[in-house]
């Protein structure tokens, strides 16, 4: 058994009553690591350091550039240590290591060196007034952020999370998902060996409501929450947060539509919405698990999508040739295999897919005939399971597509510039890819409509979040 501990201002420590959980491999089932329970003496051992570094320590007062030098030694060392990072998060929550090793790990070290880059390279404004005065803008870093990162992308998502806060001046507390302890770690420890002062980045391991989570995101010190997982905690760290008007970002759930119209490219649009829904065993918000085909082109589509789907590899994570590693715990995967269930229960049938056998693996699955209020078109169920259906004209299509609670992304697959267009302004969704999936601009913003999210994140919407604008009025 491994051994993960919290990192408070500076130490690698473990819980004051001694406290631990365990971590699960989803393929063996079995556990692996022991983890550092948090409660509310780390959590506040935790803001304390983060309070103190930010008012009294160095951090907030460096330069843009003296900040950038150490954020691009974290990332350094990041590629140093990937084999490690990427076991980590493969032992955690069951991905494929090939998808870590071959762009994960490099992405979360580059989320701090794109952090470093725009804190460095912004500016503020100027506004003309008269004679007399002279007006322009500063942004203060805002204090204390509380990060709380999901499991699905841990060591990616745990990155993007504390990049821009420290990046702007910020100190943060990353609470990472209980799932996925092990990359958090060692990234809080990989930026003390950067040089950055203890107290800057704290990590606190933990669960939700009652625990660590809960502890972080009440606490009266934090001066930002920025939350990744599902809409059901989102909105409840919402009203937590309201209590004392704290700012926060929520990137919720997500239920994506992708419209393939009858002049798409099939030899683009299959492949690509195969990839769009079965990515880490479907365990991504941004997956897109309705699929609307205009009826020419649907039985080709459909037959083409189930062979793909079909030729996809399931196995151990560790193994390169894997395409999808297991659901990441028993909990999840219990709630998958309910929807499975519920597909023919709601008069749907299933072409192929389904459980694996035994583990927590279940098969890249394609249902079709559901009507559109079925559990499986209607939540998200974040696991390897698409709902496919057919629809006739475009504003058929859009108005499928639209028809969800939630509105984090979407797709569309044409050859029709205008219809291009003219479909992706209509989508009531935060990213919409046109004859593409999962290209991501991380200057851009990001985040979702209706229950998918409040905020966005990213370029300089990160700067408006992580920062108290200033207005500074000086008469000459």
């Amino acid at each position: 058994m491994e051994r993960f501990d919290h990192v408070i201002d500076g130490q690698v420590r473990p819980s004051a009553d001694g406290r631990t959980f365990e971590s699960v491999n989803p393929h063996t089932r079995e556990p692996w690591a022991e983890v550092a329970l948090g409660g509310r003496a780390e959590v506040e051992a935790a803001v304390e350091a983060a309070s103190r570094a930010f008012h009294q320590g160095s951090w907030p007062r460096m330069t843009t550039g003296e900040r950038r030098q150490i954020l691009y030694r974290l990332a350094d060392l990041m590629l140093e240590h990937r084999q490690e990072l990427a076991r980590r998060d493969t032992m955690d929550m069951g991905k494929p290591i090939s998808r870590l090793l071959n762009g994960e790990v490099a992405g979360a070290a580059s989320n701090f060196r794109l952090a470093a880059d725009e804190a460095d390279l912004d500016h503020a404004e100027v506004y003309p007034k008269d004679a007399d005065h002279h007006i322009y803008t500063q942004y203060d870093p805002a204090g204390v952020v509380a990060a709380v990162a999901p499991w699905n992308f841990a060591l990616t998502m745990g990155s993007w999370k504390v990049a821009a806060p420290l990046a702007w001046g910020n100190t943060v507390v990353l609470k990472p998902a209980e799932q996925s302890p092990g990359s958090a770690t060692l990234m809080a420890e990989l930026a003390l060996e950067a040089g950055m002062p203890p107290g800057v980045f704290n990590v606190v391991h933990g669960f939700g409501p009652g625990s660590a989570g809960g502890f972080l995101v009440e606490h009266p010190e934090v001066a930002r929450i920025t939350f990744t997982g599902s809409s059901e905690v989102g909105a409840a760290i919402s009203k937590v947060a309201a209590d004392r008007l704290v700012p926060v970002t929520l990137e919720c759930g997500g239920k994506g539509a992708n419209l393939v119209f009858a002049d798409a490219d099939l030899d683009v649009a299959v492949p690509s919405s195969v990839r769009s829904i079965y990515s880490n065993s479907g365990q991504v918000c941004l997956v897109t698990s309705r699929v609307y085909v205009q009826r020419p082109i649907f039985d080709e589509f459909v037959a083409r999508f189930v062979e793909q789907a079909e030729a996809l590899r399931l196995g151990d994570p560790m193994d390169p040739a894997t395409d999808l590693g297991p659901i990441v715990s028993q909990e999840q995967y219990d709630k998958v295999c309910g929807y499975l269930d519920s597909i023919p229960e709601d008069g749907g049938k299933i072409l192929t897919g389904g459980r694996a056998g035994d583990g927590w693996y279940v098969r890249p699955t394609v249902a079709i005939g559901l009507p559109p209020a079925a559990r499986a078109c209607r939540e998200e169920i974040f696991g390897p399971v698409v709902c496919v259906a057919p629809f006739d004209t475009e504003d058929e299509g859009v108005n499928l597509a639209n028809d969800s609670d939630y509105g984090l992304t979407a797709t569309l697959y044409t050859q029709d510039l205008r219809r291009a267009h003219q479909v992706a302004e209509r989508l009531r969704a935060g990213t919409v890819w046109v004859n593409t999936w999962g290209v991501r601009e991380r200057k851009a913003p990001f985040g979702g409509y209706k229950l998918s999210g409040v905020g966005r994140e990213g370029g300089h919407f990160h700067r408006d979040f992580f920062t108290e604008p200033k207005a500074i009025v000086m008469r000459y």
